[in-house]
């Protein structure tokens, strides 16, 4: 059964392609040249944590601090599987999903990383039995392993719709999914929920045949923003900072719960690169506050990610401590293990 595939870009939507010739249908950041990073941590980044308790050295940890109690009334429910994949249900009966990825990457990727030193994750928090059966739509925000799964497409199904950025769906097998490509700015509704694709500071690829196919950045990556009664909860995607956050927030004004990545920017060979496409924990902070976050969950580290970027599977969460108390930090901060939940 051949899929169905409709677009969503208009005028009002923003689109951004590359000016190098031969590569003009390509796409490309916003702010592509931006570096001037208000915040950075140089030295003693890491201390210990009374509030992290760990097997080794900031590795095979659980967060173990008192929850922070909950202030805001979104009638939102959220479940922080692993790595960037979030449940998302709604006080109405509503149940979405973000960066659904339950597996390790798809073949021949999972063994092409594991033999370049590369390692398999340890299997995320499942969802609740039959959850599966009672999807309203899937978003993902960019097609990169990590997350975007072909395999568990099959495990979700023809149900739900899947909401993707520009250039996506062609890596759909075809099965019958009702899906939607979207342009930065589009929006669609379902149901009682408004669904928001807005803009990231990224890349995207997943295939290189050298000399004979290659597809940097023939599809968009972004994130997303749930608008529900007025409420709203923004999933940043992979992300590095740049001023985008700030004009995320002129269009929706202060988000109530905002889901932010704070992993995988280290590199001690390409320190530039990992920090212009992934937030540091103060990147992080610094966005949740131009952002006017109500809530802030975040995401990336942990015991189910990949640790690509990072320095061990909870470097990162030390990290965001530290600067949480060095830049007096207001935003309230909720920090989960994997497969937790809690009611915003």
């Amino acid at each position: 059964m051949r899929n169905q595939v409709d677009v969503i870009a208009p005028e009002s939507s923003v689109v951004v392609y590359a000016n190098i010739e031969g590569y003009e249908d390509r796409f490309q950041n916003i702010y592509a040249k931006f570096s001037d990073y208000p915040v950075t941590c140089s030295e003693n980044c890491y201390p210990l944590s009374p509030v992290i308790q760990c097997e080794t050295p900031m590795q095979d940890c659980v967060y173990t601090g008192e929850k922070r109690e909950v202030t805001t009334d979104t009638g939102f429910h959220v479940t922080w599987l692993g790595h960037a994949s979030f449940s998302i249900t709604t006080d109405q009966g509503q149940h979405f999903l973000f960066d659904p990825v339950f597996d390790q990457f798809d073949w021949p990727v999972n063994w092409a990383f594991r033999l370049s030193e590369g390692f398999f994750r340890n299997k995320p928090a499942p969802l609740p039995q039959g959850a599966l059966n009672n999807l309203d739509a899937v978003m993902y925000s960019h097609i990169h392993y990590d997350h975007f799964n072909k395999h568990d497409i099959g495990k979700i199904g023809t149900k739900p719709a899947y909401l993707v950025p520009l250039g996506f769906a062609s890596h759909f097998g075809q099965g019958g999914y009702n899906i939607t490509e979207m342009a930065w700015y589009a929006s669609k509704r379902i149901g009682n929920t408004t669904l928001h694709f807005v803009p990231a500071h990224h890349f995207s690829n997943r295939i290189l045949v050298p000399y004979i196919y290659e597809d940097e950045n023939k599809s968009l990556w972004g994130g997303w923003v749930l608008e529900n009664n007025g409420k709203t909860v923004f999933f940043a995607g992979d992300t590095g900072y740049s001023p985008h956050f700030r004009d995320i927030a002129e269009r929706f004004g202060n988000i109530d719960i905002c889901l932010l990545p704070i992993a995988s920017y280290f590199s001690e060979e390409a320190p530039k690169f990992y920090r212009k496409v992934h937030t540091t924990p103060e990147d992080a902070l610094v966005a949740a506050k131009e952002l006017g976050c109500k809530a802030m969950v975040p995401w990336g580290y942990g015991n189910a990610s990949w640790r690509m970027g990072d320095i061990t599977s909870h470097s990162a969460l030390f990290r965001l401590l530290h600067m949480y108390d060095e830049l007096n930090a207001e935003v309230p901060l909720y920090i989960l293990n994997e497969g937790e939940s809690i009611d915003f």
